[in-house]
């Protein structure tokens, strides 16, 4: 399935939710509290402050937090008050924004793009943890696995001896956590008449697109480190150039003791993988086509970057390796919005990735004489 495929069953699988959610909301939904609120810049520079969208700050006690049985989001509210429909047989045109609720524009724009990167869930299944900080450095700290198995393994331990020591430390540099992004350049005349589900495909594939940026950041810190001497250990086949089911039994007991839960692989070895006879397994074959969820014969994951060097195989344990930091999330200009009406609109987030245990990944190189 392409992207244009894609896109258009997710969108009509939220167009049928939010054609309920907007079905006539003033019968069902307390809109009281919300026509109180007027949602302006200080409105987006407080939830700045809070580190929140907008549609959390919304959601907070001293503004308009939704009931458990609510059918509508606080943001949602903000927009059937405005009369916007962003889904459904009559959606509004992106004008009524600028008519009803200019103020709404710059968090729809957002909550549709990081729908747009929910389409690219591999990411998810790549970090072990996600931290928010409030500065531009981050020190990642390190846990020390250079001590034997027999030296942290659980023993009688007798009077006054010393118990077996897992040391964990701060790593001797930081982390400077670049921002990222990139201008949406669309007169208002182009968008004024398109609809807001129209609206809302160009958002997806924005999202989409930065989702899969950040997969290639990941896949350059895995192979090169996040500055503290760390990248990853090479491990070769046996054969340069040749790449079999052998090689990948070696590389798995390479990461023991850790799972080798997932492969991230370029598109030139995904197809040397899946056409391996061992993955030709009926059950393996049958999964990939039920629900096109890539497994390699040995069980593991495999995600597609073509950023992956064509003659490197990624192998990590998804819950161990890998960190991601953020120390801006999503965020877009309100003024170029607003103000300006998208004529240059800059989408920028600020994040990186740091190693959490060195030694849950590790690199199997295929050509290397």
């Amino acid at each position: 399935m392409n992207l244009a495929e894609f896109a258009d069953n997710y969108g009509r699988v939220l167009a049928v939710e939010d054609e309920i959610k907007q079905r006539e909301p003033q019968r069902y939904v307390d809109l009281s509290r919300a026509k109180q609120l007027k949602i302006d810049r200080d409105t987006y520079l407080e939830a700045q402050s809070r580190g929140v969208t907008v549609s959390e700050l919304l959601e907070s006690e001293n503004y308009d937090p939704s009931q458990p049985d609510s059918p509508l989001d606080a943001f949602e509210r903000q927009l059937a008050i405005a009369g916007i429909k962003t889904a459904g047989k009559n959606p509004s045109a992106v004008e009524l924004f600028y008519r009803e609720a200019p103020g709404l524009l710059p968090e729809f724009i957002m909550r549709e793009i990081r729908r747009g990167q929910k389409m690219r869930p591999e990411l998810n299944r790549l970090v072990a943890s996600s931290t928010v900080i409030s500065g531009s450095r981050y020190t990642p700290f390190y846990i020390d696995t250079t001590a034997t198995d027999t030296e942290l393994s659980l023993r009688p331990v007798g009077e006054a001896a010393e118990l077996p020591a897992v040391i964990v430390a701060e790593q001797k540099h930081t982390i400077v956590i670049p921002d990222y992004g990139l201008t949406l350049k669309a007169s208002y005349k182009a968008l004024r008449y398109r609809t807001t589900a129209q609206f809302k495909v160009l958002l997806w594939y924005l999202g989409f697109r930065l989702q899969q940026d950040k997969n290639a950041l990941l896949v350059n810190t895995i192979i090169n480190g996040d500055g503290n001497s760390n990248p990853a250990e090479v491990t070769n086949t046996d054969v340069s150039g040749t790449l079999d089911y052998d090689d990948l039994i070696k590389f798995w007991n390479e990461l023991y003791p850790f799972e080798l839960n997932t492969l991230i692989c370029h598109k030139d070895q995904i197809r040397t993988i899946l056409t391996m006879e061992e993955f030709k397994d009926p059950l393996a074959g049958f999964k990939f086509q039920k629900t096109g969820e890539i497994i390699s014969p040995l069980g593991t994951s495999l995600v597609r970057c073509d950023e992956v060097p064509s003659d490197y195989i990624l192998g990590l344990d998804n819950r161990f390796a890998m960190e991601e930091v953020f120390s801006q999330p999503l965020l877009v200009e309100y003024d170029k919005v607003v103000e300006q009406k998208i004529e240059e609109a800059v989408i920028s987030e600020s994040v990186a990735y740091a190693k959490i245990v060195e030694d849950a990944s590790k690199v199997l190189d295929i050509t290397w004489s």
